[in-house]
């Protein structure tokens, strides 16, 4: 669990809104127990979220699933949605009617853009005036900043969302300024682009290279299968002469600066590509079930824990 909180002034600093932003990082989402214990996880984080918004347990929700259905790696907000439990229309007929532990509850699925022709904000705006919901949940999908974070990751966040900014086609944001209600914006990174994954791999190399460096007269280390060799958490503490002598002036730079190389050599070619792995399918469906069981528990306290 990572969680920050920006102030108006860290804000300044770093270029990101005001507001809170917690994160669950996992491993093997298609682990049933891994699963399970991160949906407890994600439900406690949801539920504090709401609590330090002061959203009440009687409060009336949207749920909003952002993306294309068409596109696999996009899909997790509709895939998400299908999935909520609604119960609007029952609470129009009767709100006397319903047991206690439900909350009113609707969810939307906008599409995008190209296949409407109509902004996704747009389409908010007019469900939020006539449904008028208390807030809003909105799922995503997200391009990441880091191959180990993909298909790995819950963010959270009540700063709203900009739907399409990870790829390079942000839309109009959604948010409380926007909207006039809370907004907590929920999304998984489906995909990264190669700038991430050529960058990414050069601090790999590194890594490995430094790690194998002072592990390779370890005896034990003698038993462990190359392919078992995890180095990621090892600290790579090569000097800048060894940096030279493996790569070159690319071994003198940053991060940062590796990553802006790679983007002005792929970017006007065309070969920034976004990518993901070629088990996305079956991975989607685990991460919409992991989300919307997670949602449905915190929004219904009656809603039976999975």
């Amino acid at each position: 669990m990572e969680e920050v909180e920006i102030n108006q002034e860290g804000s300044k600093q770093i270029g990101k809104k005001e507001g809170r932003y917690k994160t669950i990082l996992f491993e093997d989402i298609t682990d049933t127990t891994i699963r399970k214990e991160v949906i407890s996880i994600f439900r406690e984080t949801l539920g504090n979220l709401l609590q330090e918004m002061n959203i009440s347990s009687t409060a009336s929700c949207l749920v909003l699933g952002l993306g294309n259905r068409l596109s696999t790696p996009d899909s997790l907000g509709p895939k998400t949605v299908d999935q909520i439990l609604v119960t609007r229309h029952m609470f129009l007929l009767d709100p006397h009617s319903m047991e206690e532990g439900y909350r009113n509850v609707a969810s939307f699925i906008p599409g995008v853009t190209g296949t409407t022709g109509i902004e996704t904000k747009d389409v908010i705006m007019g469900i939020v005036r006539e449904a008028k919901p208390d807030f809003l949940i909105v799922i995503d999908a997200l391009a990441s900043s880091s191959v180990d974070r993909m298909n790995k990751t819950i963010q959270m966040t009540d700063t709203g969302i900009h739907p399409g900014s990870g790829v390079g086609n942000s839309r109009t944001e959604i948010s409380k300024e926007t909207l006039g209600i809370p907004v907590i914006a929920i999304g998984i990174p489906t995909v990264v682009d190669a700038v991430t994954i050529v960058s990414d791999t050069m601090k790999y190399l590194l890594k490995q290279l430094s790690y194998t460096k002072e592990n390779e007269n370890v005896p034990r280390n003698k038993l462990v299968p190359f392919l078992k060799q995890n180095y990621l958490s090892h600290e790579e503490n090569l000097s800048e002469e060894e940096k030279m002598k493996i790569m070159g002036l690319l071994g003198t730079l940053s991060e940062e600066e590796v990553k802006t190389l790679v983007f002005d050599v792929l970017t006007p070619i065309g070969y920034n590509l976004m990518v993901t792995v070629k088990e996305v399918d079956f991975l989607l469906d685990k991460l919409a079930l992991l989300l919307s069981s997670g949602i449905n528990q915190v929004l219904h306290s009656k809603y039976e824990k999975s």
